[in-house]
């Protein structure tokens, strides 16, 4: 038995199943035999298993995903785990039920991801909106400053509301945000997706809990080797109502979750705490001498580094290259590489973002440089300033209540009429996902500018009713 197997209860799980015969008469329907069917069918599902029947026996006998959530609360030093098939999306919605009565406020940073705006509609929570902080030197949000969170204090937000690290790596002064909560009794829910890496070497950032934090959620299939829509949602009880948080999390979750979500989880939480800190040290070497090999061919920094922010400010593991540093599109480099089938993470006029994780070999970061460095070098031209994205520098004009909104008759308007009203819609570049319109907030002439630039430079525009902009739903007067 390989030693990841042996120190994770639902890997084990997964792979005990299919070592034994079995003749199930329950869900799921494929049964494991719709090869007998189709083969392409087969190839899908045959490989996938139930946590009720299949992960452990119907009635949870042998309490395996218990086993499991208690192994990754202790290793990341919490009372509470819960693993969910339904991503960061699920935690997040789940933490926010659990937080207060609908009109209860709550301090919200502005680059947060749509399903934490979503729970809000859900819970019927109110947002106090915090303007991350923009370097002037880069264009990039580097967090929500400590002034930012203290001048709405008077407000009486229930909880502060962060997304730690952000989509470009950057993260806030975690230590201070959270001490000056707490001295409130105000905890503080992190939204880390993208750091479920932090905290297990010395060359990356703590993650939110070991700062002081009261609850973190983060994916595990995103910097992390995990299934798509796997996460986990860790709490502790002193700020929290973990009962709640129980109840909220069995609310929104599936009733039928999936077995290879799971084990994933748990494969994952084994990895970090067997291997972490080596399979981090390997990454982080090979991502600078990835980055060193693009730099040479250029006379200023293309790349986002930890030098440009604070100490532990920036997830080093982040390759974010800033096209705008080379007078090139980001949107025209993606569809070059898009011809050699490589994919980008995002990319945008002025930035490109690269996802490296624990499986990246030296190798593949080679074939990365070779095909890149032609591509940038061919499309060089003279620098442009940097340009903060319409997704971070929106400031919202709040109107009506999300959830007013939500319920609320609508109309669909002209873009330059629907200037001035109030959006039903949530509108974000994707990615990242972070809205640049909410429901409920008004539609101001540079929001649909910004939007419309976005979308001519080839930037994906989700979520609206309209994808082409040319009409936006609104609310009726």
């Amino acid at each position: 038995m390989s030693s990841l197997r042996a120190s994770a209860p639902l890997l084990d799980a997964y792979l005990t199943y299919f070592q034994s015969l079995r003749q199930p008469f329950t869900i799921p329907g494929h049964k494991q035999r719709a090869s007998r069917l189709d083969l392409g069918l087969g190839q899908v599902v045959d490989s996938d298993i139930p946590l009720y029947g299949g992960l452990d026996e119907i009635k949870l006998t042998n309490q395996v995903l218990q086993r499991a959530e208690g192994l990754a609360a202790t290793l990341w030093g919490a009372e509470y785990a819960r693993f969910s098939t339904g991503g960061s999306t699920h935690a997040n919605q789940a933490i926010i039920l659990a937080l207060g009565k609908p009109g209860d406020k709550v301090a919200l940073t502005r680059n947060a991801h749509r399903s934490v705006l979503s729970a809000l509609v859900l819970a019927g929570l109110e947002p106090i909106w915090l303007s991350p902080q923009i370097d002037t030197a880069t264009g990039v949000p580097i967090g929500i400053s400590l002034s930012e969170f203290e001048k709405i204090i008077e407000q009486g937000p229930i909880a502060l509301l962060l997304t730690e690290p952000g989509y470009l790596g950057t993260l806030s002064d975690l230590p201070a945000l959270v001490g000056s909560a707490h001295s409130h009794a105000i905890p503080v829910i992190v939204d880390a997706a993208w750091g479920g890496h932090f905290g297990f070497s010395p060359l990356v950032p703590d993650h939110a809990l070991a700062m002081g934090a009261d609850a973190l959620i983060t994916s595990t299939h995103k910097a992390l080797p995990g299934y798509s829509a796997s996460a986990v949602l860790i709490a502790q009880g002193k700020y929290l109502d973990l009962d709640r948080i129980e109840q909220a999390f069995e609310t929104t979750h599936t009733t039928s979750p999936a077995g290879a979500p799971l084990a994933s989880i748990d494969a994952c939480r084994a990895l970090l705490q067997l291997r972490g800190r080596e399979l981090i040290q390997e990454l982080l070497t090979t991502i600078e001498e990835f980055k060193q090999e693009i730099q040479a061919h250029f006379d200023i920094p293309i790349f986002l580094n930890s030098s440009d922010f604070p100490p532990g400010r920036f997830d080093p593991t982040k390759i974010v290259l800033r096209t705008n540093q080379i007078g090139a599109s980001g949107v025209e480099i993606e569809k070059a590489l898009q011809t050699q089938m490589i994919r980008v993470e995002m990319a945008d006029n002025d930035t490109i973002v690269f996802l490296a994780t624990l499986v990246d070999s030296r190798e593949d970061f080679d074939h990365l440089a070779h095909t890149l460095i032609p591509i940038l070098t061919s499309q060089k031209g003279p620098a442009r300033a940097s340009a903060a994205s319409v997704s971070w520098s929106t400031i919202p004009t709040v109107a009506i209540s999300m959830r007013q909104a939500f319920f609320a008759q609508t109309e669909m308007l002209a873009s330059d009429e629907a200037i001035g009203r109030i959006s039903a819609d949530l509108i974000a570049p994707y990615p990242p996902g972070v809205a640049v319109v909410a429901p409920g907030e008004v539609l101001t002439g540079a929001i649909v500018e910004g939007l419309s630039a976005a979308k001519a430079a080839g930037v994906r525009i989700a979520y609206s009713t309209d994808p082409t902009l040319m009409r936006y739903r609104v609310i009726k007067s």
